[in-house]
């Protein structure tokens, strides 16, 4: 590839493959940053694409029917059309932004295609984005983020076990996501500048679901970390006078309802609070199969919203149910993009929290801090006020007082001796949810930034890389207790008990301390106090996962062994014979040898060796097996970051693989033993130092 150093405008790249992108306008940034996205990543804006349309099993298989059918009848990419001509009506600058994007996208798709054997071995041919298409890849990356499925979960629990079920097994699992992020302000770091850091924790992809980019106009100059498919940097981002960083704040702003249909002549009624009977939108859509035959799927919207389950004879297996969803992009037809080009141009706490004000979807708690001492922690995005019967589950379409009445306004908190953390705790956002992560990131993280009083931003991957797991002290405790035990399972005891609790790669005692825990959890999901909750109503497919009894115990266990009573369960009992059955058959070897990266890839071609790990899921190092089903780890940190206010250039970052998505490229998995390691990449700011590709080899 010819190249050459220049102060034009165009595409340029440092070591690591990142682009650095410089145009004339933002205008014209947009779409460079669409073209580059396209080139970089075509089979992964593809993927996106066809997910959020509810056409990927057509060249993915039945494997992701489900989801297909999940995205055909939520009507995301309908609410995402939506979306975009009200952004159109109101915000005509912004959408023509993102209309530049899509252009870009469209000019480099081809090309992209072309360097990506995955669309040959899949034979998909690149298609054609549309000015809403990134409105609904952001709906389809975020419509399960507030968890609405675990409503179901809690009905289910709340049925067979009473309403002490609900705090039993409220806890954040497999299915949210979230992140760490820490504030420290310029009082607590050796420049006098504040430093925001952290990392997102979500399924971790490849390639992956954040882009390492740096966009620059006369306008503005930032770094930060895009969503692939959508223009501009929403999450995680430094203007150079101005950082921002986001965690999902758990909010529970989706609610389900038991709607009762019925058919008519004309199609589909459903039974309002008024008692009357209204119409409901019907339509039959045909999802393509690869391989087999079409699959058809009926649409059905009533006044609430969407039906996402059932249908007017009930679920598959008769149960007399059909579930609509309401969610706040549906019901107003904003997903908050109006502030993505605000956020560009800050230079302020005060401009990032203005932009935010226009947040929407999903709702986050936000950190920010600028070069004149400014700092901002405060919750984003829109939470509709209606009655508390909606935490616990669906709530009856026919019955008056579940009309949504309102917005929350969004909570506001302060730094504590100059830092604030988020790590999805109960914090500012605690009014707005019902299950939060348990608090032992959040402490841990603000006990190991006390244990100095400056701190500079290269201290920050240590935080980062912590392992010690607080909620092994129930069942640690609970093993000290037990007495009776076989000398192999006592010597084990006494072992576990000497341990200093930390999930490390290379620890043994990690990994006999998972293999009594996975033990344990699966004992107490085969109890029969538990039993009922294994009969799951025939929901569809994709919410499944928020129903399982394994999955839901090995997150709710600190909970579970903690409880006073707890059905009647011998819990010592079971303890013991969890310690005696790891001690006749100990685990061979080292946590990281089981407890190992296993991503998620929309097509599985090609056979990767990937890294153990250290962490788990309540460490800092949040890297999350499922205790009783597996020690992989199929999320954890999907980027790291560094942003310091003193000196952008010092600031750092890394994604758990790398700049580009191309199998093969240089930089598709130069990242992953840095991130692997707790190591992270500088921040190249200085255009003397990259290097700018000419316009025929982009």
């Amino acid at each position: 590839m010819t190249t050459e150093r220049s102060g034009a405008h165009g595409i340029y790249r440092d070591a690591w493959g990142i682009p650095h992108l410089r145009a004339a306008s933002a205008r014209e940034l947009a779409r460079l940053q669409g073209r580059v996205t396209a080139l970089d990543r075509a089979w992964q804006l593809e993927v996106e694409r066809h997910r959020a349309r509810g056409t990927s099993a057509a060249f993915l298989g039945s494997d992701a029917l489900h989801w297909d059918l999940l995205a055909r009848r939520a009507r995301l990419s309908s609410t995402a059309y939506r979306c975009f001509r009200a952004l159109a009506a109101r915000d005509p600058e912004s959408s023509d932004f993102i209309r530049a994007y899509v252009d870009g996208v469209n000019d480099g798709l081809a090309e992209g295609a072309r360097r990506d054997p995955r669309f040959g071995e899949a034979g998909l041919a690149p298609g054609r984005w549309e000015p809403w298409t990134p409105f609904a890849v952001w709906l389809s990356t975020h419509i399960l983020f507030a968890g609405f499925p675990a409503k179901l979960w809690r009905a289910h629990a709340v049925r067979h076990l009473g309403p002490d079920a609900v705090g039993l097994f409220a806890t954040d699992g497999p299915g949210t996501s979230g992140s760490n992020g820490w504030l420290v302000s310029g009082e607590r770091t050796v420049t006098g500048q504040a430093v925001i850091a952290g990392d997102p924790h979500r399924w971790i992809e490849d390639p992956g679901v954040y882009q390492q980019i740096h966009l620059s106009c006369p306008e503005f100059d930032v770094i930060g970390l895009a969503v692939p498919g959508v223009p501009g940097i929403a999450h995680f981002g430094h203007t150079g006078t101005v950082a921002w960083a986001i965690t999902n704040a758990m909010a529970d702003y989706q609610d389900l309802y038991e709607e009762r249909l019925r058919r008519t002549g004309a199609g589909v009624e459903a039974l309002g609070p008024d008692g009357v009977w209204h119409r409901a939108s019907l339509h039959t859509e045909y999802v393509e199969v690869r391989g087999e035959e079409k699959v058809p799927v009926e649409v059905i919207t009533t006044d609430r919203g969407p039906v996402v389950a059932g249908g007017p004879e009930g679920l598959d297996d008769g149960t007399p149910l059909a579930l609509s969803l309401r969610y706040p992009p549906h019901v107003t037809a904003d997903l908050g993009f109006g502030a993505l080009l605000p956020l560009l141009r800050a230079r302020t706490v005060a401009d990032i929290d203005r932009a935010f004000d226009q947040w929407a979807e999903p709702v986050n708690v936000v950190q920010a801090a600028d070069t004149q001492g400014g700092t901002l922690h405060r919750v984003a995005g829109r939470v509709p006020e209606r009655s508390a019967a909606h935490r616990l589950g669906p709530v009856p379409a026919w019955e008056p007082g579940h009309e949504w009445t309102g917005w929350h306004p969004m909570p506001r908190a302060g730094l504590t001796d100059g830092v604030a953390v988020m790590a999805n705790q109960r914090g500012p956002a605690a009014p707005l949810g019902v299950e939060f992560a348990p608090p032992h990131r959040a402490d841990r993280i603000a006990a190991l930034l006390a244990r100095k009083e400056r701190w500079a931003a290269g201290d920050m991957p240590a935080i980062h890389m912590d392992t010690h797991l607080a909620s092994a002290a129930p069942l640690l405790d609970r093993l000290a207790g037990l007495d009776g035990l076989t000398p192999e399972a006592e010597r084990l005891r006494d072992r576990l008990l000497r341990w200093d609790r930390h999930m490390d790669a290379d620890s043994a005692d990690a990994a006999a301390f998972a293999a009594v825990r996975s033990a344990l959890v699966r004992r107490l999901a085969a109890h029969p106090a538990f039993a009922p909750l294994t009969e799951v109503p025939a929901y569809p497919e994709a919410l499944l996962p928020w129903l399982n009894l394994t999955v839901r115990i090995g997150y709710a266990l600190e909970h579970l062994l903690r409880a006073r009573e707890l059905y009647g369960i011998d819990r010592p009992a079971l303890i013991r014979e969890a310690l005696e059955e790891t001690a006749a058959r100990p685990p061979r070897g080292t946590w990281g040898e089981t407890h190992r990266l296993a991503p998620w890839r929309a097509l599985n071609s090609t056979p990767y060796d990937e890294p153990g790990l250290s962490g788990d899921h309540d460490c800092v190092l949040c890297t999350s097996a499922v205790p009783g089903l597996t020690d992989l780890a199929a999320r954890g940190p999907a980027a790291r970051y560094v942003w310091d206010l003193a000196r952008r250039e010092d600031s750092l970052w890394v994604v758990p693989f790398g700049a580009s998505g191309v199998p093969g490229s240089p930089h598709h998995r130069d990242q992953l033993p840095l991130w692997s390691g707790g190591e992270l990449v500088p921040v190249v700011t200085d255009w003397d130092r990259l290097v700018k590709e000419n316009e025929s080899d982009v």
